[in-house]
């Protein structure tokens, strides 16, 4: 069978929320582009489509309606704590600084041009812990979720007056960029449903392939060392083609890949009770009023961990354990308040934009309904009436015998006297944090008043078995400041763009080859998605995005 043969102006590889973004910057500016994708047409959209949808934005209406007071300044003193740069890292920190500056102006603003609006009350991630993080409230949840944001945008492009300009490939995978003259010229693949070759000239190529997280595999080889070892077990919430392909096609070009070693994983993975993908996970929204076990069933220490102030911290607590697993001990109680999992999958009212029917739900009824459906339906999840009946379920759940009751019973024993001597007299920290958090009415209304675990009324008990979810991925290909991918550097450090070759989202580590450093704030993923891909677009159409 002969190759098939495509020319466009520019190529885009990758149909995620990068990619669209880029896209329909580029039709509106009247350059003719073709959007190749590797899954199927339905699946357009990436990750970005099965995201809660949360964006990191400063001085937004949202923030000075509530009384957030916040600023570019303090943004950016709280990026820097939080991210924890390498002292030479120079591409990311630029980019730091260009995205709290656009986020905006060429974030918020162009969405809500766009149709978009956000949740009134704005969510508090990573307020940091041994590190400072948001010093205020920043993750504005847009309405409709990821899943709303994705189907919005497309239908934009498809119905745009210059559609004629766009044109789609499906079920295609790149595997090689083409270079002609020293510039970047095109790429070849294959398509995989028919089997056959591929080729495409363009004059620009623009890679929005994502991470390398969806490779298991990858993210092992590129674990963290400080870290140690890997954990044996590590879920899967990545896209399962964001696995590196255009990462290596771009080294092979002479462009630089740095940072694989920092990555955003979760703590609190659990498996899928319909899996889409091999070891599909779920990313749960920890819930505060839980105590978080080792796998001995010992509370974790000496720092208690609590979610909303320091992810990273979590996964390298759990990860300097023999097992590299964890539990979080409950009841139905605490559950029906508190228990979320992340994404648009299972926060229908929120996709669906059933605005009352959420209030009702988080002010009335709680979340039974998801509770139930994985207590029903989880294999990690166990339910019991004593701590004792929890304990042998836990084991036999994991077949090794390695949870102790004493353990888990001193642990449930210790916290729930703290609660009965008042809260005059919390000496805990995770208590502590339990007050601060309900201090902040976006947390109160999901947050539980200081409930006791082992409380004959708030019955059954729950028990929840958690691995490491592999998320995103902070380092990527080097870009500048215009997006453009950078040379590897040479003998005495000195770095060029590689004519005709863009790289946003996170296969450009959000901007520069990892514009987070260590740690993300949180509702950068997709902000940084539509930051990157618009000043792409910029690049190309000889303009430039001003803050």
């Amino acid at each position: 069978m002969t190759n098939k043969n495509y020319q466009t102006e520019i190529l885009i590889v990758g149909a995620g929320l990068a990619g669209i973004v880029t896209a329909l910057e580029l039709i509106e500016a009247g350059h003719k582009v073709l959007l190749v994708d590797r899954d199927t047409p339905e699946n357009i959209g990436g990750l970005a489509k099965w995201a809660f949808g949360g964006m990191f934005f400063v001085q937004t209406k949202e923030q000075k309606r509530t009384g957030i007071r916040d600023s570019i300044d303090l943004a950016l003193k709280d990026w820097y704590s939080y991210a924890s740069f390498a002292q030479e890292e120079y591409w990311g920190k630029k980019w730091a600084d260009q995205y709290v500056h656009l986020c905006t102006p060429h974030g918020y603003r162009w969405l809500k041009g766009k149709g978009f609006s956000f949740f009134p009350i704005v969510n508090w991630t990573e307020r940091g812990l041994l590190e400072p993080g948001n010093s205020v409230p920043r993750f504005h949840m847009i309405w409709g979720t990821g899943w709303g944001l994705i189907e919005s945008l497309v239908k934009q492009l498809q119905n745009h007056a210059l559609s004629k300009n766009l044109s789609f490939v499906f079920n295609a995978r790149i595997q090689n960029l083409t270079v002609d003259n020293a510039r970047v010229s095109g790429a070849t693949g294959v398509l995989e449903t028919e089997n056959r070759a591929f080729t495409v000239s363009a004059e620009r190529v623009v890679v929005a392939t994502g991470g390398i997280n969806g490779s298991i595999e990858r993210v092992k080889k590129n674990w963290y060392k400080p870290w140690g070892d890997p954990p044996e077990v590590i879920l899967n919430g990545a896209h399962p083609f964001a696995i590196g392909d255009l990462h290596d096609a771009t080294q092979k070009v002479n462009g630089h890949v740095v940072n694989l070693d920092l990555q955003w994983n979760y703590a609190a993975g659990i498996r899928h009770y319909a899996p889409r993908k091999p070891d599909h996970g779920l990313s749960l929204v920890p819930c505060k009023s839980a105590l978080w076990l080792n796998y001995e069933g010992q509370r974790m220490g000496p720092m208690p961990l609590v979610t909303a102030y320091d992810t990273r911290y979590i996964v390298e607590r759990i990860c300097q354990e023999k097992e590299k697993y964890s539990w979080q001990v409950l009841n139905y109680k605490i559950a029906k308040k508190e228990f979320a999992i992340s994404g648009s999958e299972h926060n229908e009212f929120v996709r669906d934009k059933k605005f009352l029917s959420f209030v009702w739900q988080t002010l009335v009824t709680g979340n039974r309904k998801l509770v139930n459906k994985i207590i029903d339906q989880c294999e990690d999840v166990v339910i019991a009436q004593s701590v004792d009946e929890l304990v042998d379920k836990m084991n036999d759940l994991t077949g090794e015998g390695k949870v102790h009751k004493d353990f888990v019973k001193t642990a449930i024993k210790d916290y729930d006297a703290q609660i009965d001597r008042g809260s005059k007299f919390f000496n805990d920290e995770q208590l502590r944090r339990i007050a601060h958090a309900r201090r902040y009415r976006g947390d109160r209304t999901r947050t539980c008043a200081f409930q006791k675990i082992d409380d004959p009324k708030a019955r059954p008990l729950i028990a929840i078995r958690e691995f490491i979810l592999s998320r995103k991925s902070l380092g990527g290909i080097q870009t500048n400041l215009q997006s453009q991918v950078l040379s590897r550097p040479d003998s005495l450090g000195n770095q060029e763009a590689i004519p005709g070759l863009y790289a946003v989202g996170e296969a450009a580590g959000f901007g520069g080859g990892g514009m987070h450093g260590q740690r993300s704030l949180e509702g950068t993923f997709l902000g940084g998605c539509v930051i990157s891909a618009r000043v792409a677009a910029a690049d190309i159409s000889n303009k430039k995005l001003e803050a």
